[in-house]
């Protein structure tokens, strides 16, 4: 309930894992109005990912860390460093040194002055300090931060030498040159050493670190990008993380709210290094889709695909989502005490849908209006069913009864988990791994699919428009290594910065893909599936792992003709989850006006929202004064009741008017404040 709480949220396993790597600078910073908060800073190289940080409000306060990146948690003694300092040549605090405190550096050891080093001294302490360091030599612990910040002559960082052993810093492994080994370096070290990154970048006797991989500047999910560095910057990042995926093995002991499942998952062909350092072969999240990228139909633009109908009939992106619902008897009915799970046998609401125990049998599926389960109170006898709400149906996948730890508890609370097969429709949204997402706008037919020379039809037709301005060139580079990898029985090394100016993607794949006998550059003679003439152009196709995103049709439409109203204003609500309608405000109001279109305005503002049928006093312009007469006495003859205006005393002054009844309400709100309204009614 209190002190810091992470988001771990399971809708897959890579989101799962980039949440505690996550780093945001604080609520205090998102109302600030300036960006310099915000800009990527050259000194958190190696430590905060350039890449991965959400598009909109939070971008660049929420910040994840490099893969490489760790936090020192454990503490250490320091009581033999001062001495081992001394033996180095540093002057104790108390003692005088050499040569004028002007030249000499202050020595810093975890905030506290432990002395003073001579400045011609300082460099070769700092490499015996280095040298124990990555040697574990001395007792100084691996985890040191050895910082000597230089005289410069002009305004800089105050000098001296700092070294700090606490907890709390973040480090990241590089390799040290001059010993041969790794060694952990920290954000203010990082600025006074030179490391370089490739081979050919070293200098002798000025670099001293190496990067340990190029990719090291890179956080767990941006990692799994293939080809980053062929791509455009900011589609890196769109490379969302809302994957239904494979999130855990142990679905039947969960109770999370909501679990998003992909049916049918496949290995990717063209992977990072990292997918299999963090093993997730285990944790799929996509399929390995035929896409061809060609202009079909006109039922692809502005970021539509068409799939393949035979593809999604044989499982293509087939998912189910897993909700729970925790039933806890004892918040239902409060204070009474004996209300347990059960059914009145023979009652003909449950219909014979529910069990003995008044829960739905397991598998079963269930529609809007069936029984959902059923509890009895044991003092009355008296049954009560509560119904299935959702309009969507669904399957019982399992069910579990949760008591006190000792198994003594009354039969009060249960867990029932369903299961909602959601298999890709029109409107759903699919990406591949380069932040190219679309909408699915046909299943077409097979038949009708433009097919190669061997009768292969595409999974996918991908619109060539999507390249151009987006320049994810890496997508072109995996459809061709994908194409070569299914050819030759390969899986392609897809980490970035593996492929060069001199070294090319293109020549790699392009000359396997011609070993395999295919075009060089990944393209290939399609028919038209239409008339089965062969296309002028040459159709680009090849193997792109392609991803399902949790942003579903049938959580996002919303259709209301009647249904629940505002209690105060008699107006139409708003909301998806309570059939609600949509607000047609101010501005959809002026189009209309200007459309000059007044009896769909007049439909849509006063008909269709609160139209209301009032009496009005057409002498005095009261809406509040007409009321209904009392009505007559059981033994009179007459039964009809006369509207009289209490004002005027007399009815046959009254009009029938319609207005809309928020204004009704607000008359009466205005008569409680000594405000009049008068109508003038003609």
């Amino acid at each position: 309930n209190t002190g810091l709480c992470v988001v771990a949220d399971k809708l897959n396993f890579i989101r799962y894992l980039s949440h505690f790597r996550c780093v945001h600078r604080g609520a205090a910073f998102a109302r600030m109005r300036t960006t310099s908060v915000r800009k990527l800073l050259p000194e958190s190289w190696g430590f905060l990912c350039p890449v991965h940080t959400p598009d909109g409000e939070p971008c660049g306060l929420m910040n994840h860390m490099t893969a490489s990146c760790e936090i020192v948690a454990t503490t250490t003694y320091t009581t033999s460093l001062p001495a081992l300092l001394c033996s180095l040549g540093v002057t104790p605090v108390d003692g005088s040194p050499g040569q004028a405190f002007s030249d000499c550096y202050p020595v810093i050891l975890d905030g506290a002055v432990v002395g003073w080093v001579e400045a011609d001294l300082a460099s070769a302490v700092v490499d015996s300090l280095r040298r124990f360091k990555v040697l574990g030599q001395k007792k100084v612990p691996p985890w040191t931060e050895i910082v000597l910040v230089p005289k410069t002559g002009k305004a800089s960082l105050y000098p001296g030498l700092f070294l700090f052993t606490t907890p709390c810093r973040m480090m990241r492994p590089v390799q040290n040159l001059a010993l041969g080994n790794q060694e952990l370096i920290g954000t203010f070290e990082q600025l006074y050493i030179n490391v370089g990154i490739m081979e050919g970048e070293i200098e002798p006797g000025v670099t001293t670190h190496q990067e340990l991989f190029p990719h090291s500047m890179l956080s767990v999910v941006a990692n799994f990008i293939p080809y980053s560095d062929h791509n455009q910057s900011p589609r890196n990042m769109y490379q969302c993380k809302q994957t239904m995926g494979f999130p855990l093995h142990s679905f039947m002991d969960r109770s999370d709210n909501k679990l998003y499942r992909l049916q049918t998952p496949q290995s990717a062909l063209v992977r990072p290094y990292m997918y299999d350092h963090y093993n997730l072969d285990n944790y799929p999240s996509g399929t390995n889709a035929i896409v061809a990228v060609i202009s079909y139909t006109g039922y692809d633009m502005e970021d539509a695909m068409i799939v393949n109908k035979s593809s999604w009939e044989r499982g293509f992106a087939h998912g189910s989502i897993y909700k729970t619902e925790l039933v806890d008897l004892a918040e239902k009915v409060r204070g009474e005490d004996g209300v347990v799970f059960g059914t009145k046998p023979g009652d003909p609401k449950v219909n014979g849908k529910l069990d003995v125990d008044g829960l739905p049998h397991i598998g079963s599926v269930l529609h809007y209006g069936d029984p959902y389960y059923s509890y009895i109170n044991l003092n009355t006898g008296q049954s009560y069913v509560t119904f299935y709400k959702s309009q969507e149906a669904c399957v019982v996948d399992n069910i579990k009864l949760c008591s006190n730890d000792m198994g003594s508890g009354r039969f009060k609370r249960v867990c029932i988990t369903v299961r909602v097969p959601r298999n890709p429709t029109i409107g759903d949204k699919f990406a591949s791994r380069h932040g190219q997402k679309g909408i699915l706008s046909r299943l077409w037919p097979a038949e009708d699919m433009p097919f190669t020379e061997s009768g292969m039809t595409p999974d996918i037709l991908f619109n060539p428009h999507g390249f151009p301005s987006r320049m994810t060139i890496g997508m072109l580079i995996e459809s061709m290594a994908g194409k070569s990898a299914a050819l030759h029985g390969l899986s392609h090394d897809a980490t970035p910065f593996t492929f060069s100016e001199e070294n090319s993607a293109l020549e790699y794949f392009g000359e396997l893909l011609r070993a395999g006998g295919y075009n060089y550059y990944g393209t290939e003679r399609l028919y038209s599936g239409l008339s089965g003439q062969e296309l002028e152009a040459d159709i680009f196709i090849g193997v792109v792992y392609y991803q399902r995103l949790r942003h579903m049709v049938s959580d996002k439409f919303q259709v209301r003709t009647t249904g629940a109203r505002d209690k105060v204003t008699n107006q139409p609500v708003g909301g998806r989850n309570i059939q609600g309608g949509i607000r047609f405000g101010e501005m959809e109001r002026d189009a209309l006006l200007a459309h000059g279109s007044s009896f769909l305005l007049q439909d849509r503002l006063f008909n269709c929202s609160d139209r209301s049928v009032a009496q009005v006093c057409v002498d005095c312009g009261s809406l509040l004064s007409p009321l209904l007469e009392k009505p007559p006495p059981s033994w009179s003859a007459m039964r009809h009741r006369e509207t009289v205006c209490t004002l005027c005393g007399k009815s046959d002054s009254i009009d029938s008017v319609s207005v809309p009844y928020v204004f009704r309400y607000f008359v009466a709100e205005l008569a409680a404040m000594n405000i009049k309204v008068k109508l003038d009614v003609k």
